[in-house]
This record gives C-alpha cells, structure tokens and sequence, in this order.
C-alpha cells in the first residue's frame, strides 16, 4: 500500500522529501531557544569566592560593584576575621581568593599549601587608632599615648581577639610598646573580628576601641582620638593570593582589579593605603 508509510504520505517521493524538510526546519526553530538557553548556562562563569578580612567589607563591596560595572562578572566576598578565613579554606572551604589583615595568617595559609606562592601580593598597608563615639566628652590625643587605664575607669577596652585577630595582636603590641598593656589587660572585651570591635563602640557598649583606621572611616559614628605610632607594632600588611584550588578562570583578573586604579582610588578613599608589592617564591 504505496502511501501508507511517512514517506509515502505525499502524492510523491519529492513532495515528501519538502515535507520533511520543512518538519525538519519548524523542529529546528522550536529548539534554538532552548539550546541557547542551555548554552548560555553552560558558558555562564560562576562569581569569584573571595575569603576577605571583615575590616576590607566597605572597600571591596565597592570594588566588586564596580568590577561588575566594568566587565559584568561577579564576585561574591564573604567577610571574617582572617584567622577563620584561613582556617575555613584549610577545612576545603571553596574559595578562589584569600585577602588576608596580616601577614601571619597569609603565611599559614602557605604553610598549609593552601594558596599559589606566585600569585602573593601585599595589597594594602593601614594605620592603627584608638576611637570613641562620636557624643563621647574624651577629647582627641596627640603625642604622647592616653592613659587607657585612667580613660576607661571601670569599662573596657573593645579590641579583635588579642591571639587570634590581627587588629588585636597589633593591638596588644601597640600597647607593650608603649607600657599600657598591663593596666588595662584585664579589662579587654575581645571580638571576633576587629568589626565586632567596632561595633562595640559605635553602639555605646564600650567607651573606647582600637581599631583600623579604614574602620573608623566606615562607621560614622565614631571619631578616631589617638593613632598609634607606626613604630609601636608590626607593619600593618594586607597580602592577598589566589587559592591552590581555585579553578575560576576569572579569579585571577579580579585579584589583578585590586590592584587598578579604580581600586586604588577606593581603598584610599576607605582609608587604607595601596602596596601591590608582589612577592615572588622560588
């Protein structure tokens, strides 16, 4: 029975043969959406996870802003004290991009193989100060270092955790230098990260803090009234490196963005001051 089967459904071989084709196409049109649909999700690149110190959280909130204006990829930045930070990636937390507040857990990161040594920049220097509320009657220092213990009386002094926290061991450093530490260690209400420390005092909860200076620029609601000298602790160093396992293509442009003008501009604005003195390893 000639015209029974598909192809025999036209009056002719040619006309069946137009008819396909024309199956064909309408098939192939109705399928284009989802294949670029699926192209696209396929292509589309995943954000750079970054693992941040919490004192860079205004900075680096801008720069990604800004980074996404500029070559609409995404990064997403998650803000702790840089001792979690090493230890979360250590525990194979998925980050692409370490930015360390000093250069101690940078070095433990390396330590425990689990960040590219070429890729190590020191990306950011800061100044340590000591803040109060804006409303506080404690008058702005200069010169010689308050007497903290005189200052605070019966309250605390806010500060990053003194072991852990950058900000606090640079803190705490600050302090033996200057012949204050004994006096007021006891009366330290330690945070888990020198924001926490700012917190404390912009909420009223503390009379006085140490923290960065670029911390101090970020809350409005407190006033820096003594900074410490540069000589009284360690150089304060930002040094940022690309994870060992990071496998975001984009990863390393982002870390080279910290280092373009437009970041530049931003950091110093946020009160820090740019490096980008790369550390090369043999």
């Amino acid at each position: 029975m000639a015209g029974t089967n598909w192809v025999g459904c036209a009056s002719n071989p040619r006309e069946g043969r137009v008819k396909r084709s024309i199956i064909a196409a309408i098939i192939g049109l109705a399928c284009l959406p989802l294949l670029d649909v699926a192209a696209l999700a396929a292509g589309q690149a995943k954000p750079v996870m970054v693992f941040a110190a919490a004192s860079l959280k205004n900075a680096l909130d801008e720069i990604e802003i800004a980074w996404m204006r500029e070559t609409g990829k995404k990064a997403t930045i998650v803000y702790a004290a840089s001792n979690m930070l090493a230890k979360q990636i250590e525990a194979g937390a998925p980050a692409d991009l370490f930015v360390s507040a000093d250069l101690d857990w940078m070095e433990y990161a390396a330590s425990t193989k689990q960040i590219r040594p070429e890729s190590r920049v020191n990306l950011l220097g800061n100044s340590l100060v000591l803040i109060a509320r804006n409303d506080s009657k404690i008058a702005a220092l200069s010169g010689s270092p308050p007497d903290l213990s005189s200052l605070l009386g019966s309250q605390h002094l806010a500060m990053g955790n003194v072991d852990a926290v950058p900000a606090g061991k640079y803190g705490k450093a600050a302090l033996e230098t200057l012949r204050q530490w004994d006096g007021v260690k006891d009366r330290i209400a330690q945070g888990e990260s020198v924001r926490a420390a700012l917190l404390l005092v912009s909420r009223g909860e503390a009379p006085l803090g140490i923290v960065y200076r670029s911390d101090a620029v970020a809350d409005p609601g407190v006033r820096i009234v003594y900074t410490f000298p540069a000589d009284s602790h360690p150089a304060i160093v930002y040094p940022a490196a690309l994870t060992a396992d990071s496998t975001n293509s984009d990863a390393p442009a982002f870390l080279a963005y910290l280092s373009s003008p437009t970041a530049k501009t931003i950091f110093e604005q946020q009160g820090f001051v740019p490096l980008s003195q790369r550390l090369l390893k043999s």
